[in-house]
């Protein structure tokens, strides 16, 4: 951990210690107030603090609420328990005791949903096979093959991570798998620092979009959508944006082959030597394109999927010989840490937007948005723009659960006639195609500076005269390839729409 992270770390355990001792000298006064002087407790602080709030406008609620929330983010708070907190003592300012009960009635819901028990299989599938070590194996074939290629590497880079994206469909593992695998080998080659940081943080940023993404189940659950539709719909868009990565590479060191060298001759291996590397990503790929294909088909739920996925992934790894006993441990110990971090965001992001829904937040921002005048497509703007916003501060889970819930409403309430003579999304494909917009938009958050987590992943592997500098300009461009996969997907919604209406016949 550089010096920047550890002081930022130091920062953020002080906040947290100093709150929660004016907490608990509050809790502490107040129990000596209650226990020796009023029993009842009626006249003293927290007491008095109950329903402060209750007469105060939707507006002033609004910057009260998210104010708060963005403050405390910013001094470095997690957010699970920023949103959960924070819920808790809204819920006390804004109302009555009986208001608590709206926390088990939001979390209930969310831990009795079958989709989400599909998060930690994915996960358990995702590092199994990275503990087995057969990402490496990936890049290295792919390497292999394309190395000869001018900017051949930063293609294999991509190419791997899409297929990558498919199979493990975790970001930060991705992007720090490849970083210590790719980049090394880029900058021996003397690659454009930018075009080897950037194409290993763009390919990385595929798994949010590239199915068995583990945002797509999240919005699914939070949008009412089927998981397998949005599956569906994402494979295409994914495809598009991999296939944009891949050409920009290709046409930059083209035209200026001194950014990404070929591989020497006498370094590259022979067809036969290539194909024997292939034969040992025939079982993963394969495991992949069976859960895939169940989930697509219909045949499994995606619970299903990602248990036969779970086991199927334990029997790559024992087929390489690399199912051990240290490596099952440390893959579940890993699930155990991802799903409990992305739950407890669920759970306090839940409380927190909840409480604002029922005071009335969906209808005030609703009809602010609404209000603009704007027509269907500058709200969708208008949407894309507060998501870019909100990526560059918070993380894709929090996004998630604090946008997507008042989005939503409004989408379906507005109808899509398309732009320039192209034909918009039918009316019950506008949550998917807003779906994939949003997980397009979420890609983006990743490389966005200041605080885009690609950037930050990819330093804690990067050498150390790679500066924070050169990595925020490494993403721009790619943000700007993204930005252009957006807008085609807003213009021909049929990218995203076109592989569910065709498999499930709308």
């Amino acid at each position: 951990m550089n010096a920047a992270a550890q002081g930022a770390a130091t920062r953020s355990r002080l906040i947290t210690y100093g709150l929660s001792l004016l907490v608990l000298a509050v809790v502490l006064v107040e129990a000596v107030n209650i226990g020796f002087y009023d029993p009842w407790g009626d006249d003293f602080f927290l007491f008095r603090m109950q329903g402060i709030l209750a007469g105060v406008s939707m507006s002033a609620l609004t910057w009260i609420m998210f104010g708060s929330l963005f403050a405390l983010l910013m001094a470095g708070l997690p957010l699970a328990f920023v949103a959960g907190g924070l819920g808790v003592v809204f819920l006390y300012l804004l109302g009555d005791a009986a208001m608590l009960n709206i926390i088990p009635s939001r979390i209930f819901p969310m831990m009795t949903n079958p989709d989400l028990a599909a998060i930690p299989l994915f996960i358990f599938m995702a590092t199994m096979l990275e503990k087995a070590g057969l990402i490496e194996e990936l890049f290295d074939a792919v390497y292999q093959w394309m190395g000869g290629l001018h900017g051949g590497l930063a293609v294999a880079t991509i190419v791997a991570s899409t297929l990558l994206a498919a199979m493990v469909g975790v970001v930060g593992a991705a992007i720090v798998t490849m970083g210590i695998i790719a980049l090394p080998a880029m900058l021996k080659r003397k690659y454009d620092p930018e075009i080897a940081i950037g194409s290993i943080m763009a390919g990385g940023t595929l798994g949010v979009l590239i199915p068995p993404s583990i945002l797509a189940i999240l919005y699914a659950v939070v949008a009412q959508q089927s998981v397998g539709e949005l599956y569906l719909g994402s494979v295409m868009p994914g495809l598009l944006l991999s296939s944009l990565y891949i050409l920009y590479v290709v046409v930059r060191t083209t035209l200026k082959p001194e950014l990404g060298p070929p591989v020497p001759v006498e370094e590259r291996l022979s067809l036969k030597e290539k194909l024997l590397l292939v034969r040992g990503l025939i079982a993963p790929i394969l495991l992949v394109a069976m859960v895939l294909g169940l989930l697509f088909a219909g045949i499994a739920t995606p619970v299903e999927a990602a248990g036969l996925g779970s086991l199927g992934a334990m029997a790559v790894a024992a087929l390489h010989k690399r199912l051990t006993l240290k490596a099952l441990i440390a893959a579940s110990a890993e699930t155990v840490k991802a799903t409990s971090m992305v739950l407890w965001i669920i759970f306090g992001a839940s409380i927190f937007v909840g409480l604002y829904i029922l005071q009335g937040g969906q209808a005030f921002i609703t009809d602010a948005i609404l209000g603009t005048g704007w027509n269907s497509y500058g709200i969708l703007f208008l949407m894309m723009f507060l998501l870019v916003i909100l990526g560059m501060f918070l993380d894709w889970v929090g996004i998630l659960l604090l946008a997507v819930p008042i989005f939503v409403p409004i989408v379906q309430s507005l109808t899509f006639d398309g732009l320039f003579g192209m034909p918009g999304p039918s009316p019950d494909a506008v949550v998917l195609w807003f779906g994939v917009l949003y997980l397009i938009n979420m890609q983006m958050s990743f490389l966005s500076p200041p605080f885009g987590y690609a950037l930050f992943y990819i330093r804690g592997v990067a050498p150390p005269e790679i500066t924070m500098a050169t990595i925020f300009r490494s993403s721009l461009v790619f943000l700007g390839i993204q930005v252009l996969a957006l807008a085609l997907v807003v213009i021909f919604p049929v990218i995203a729409t076109g592989l569910p209406d065709m498999v499930y016949g709308r």
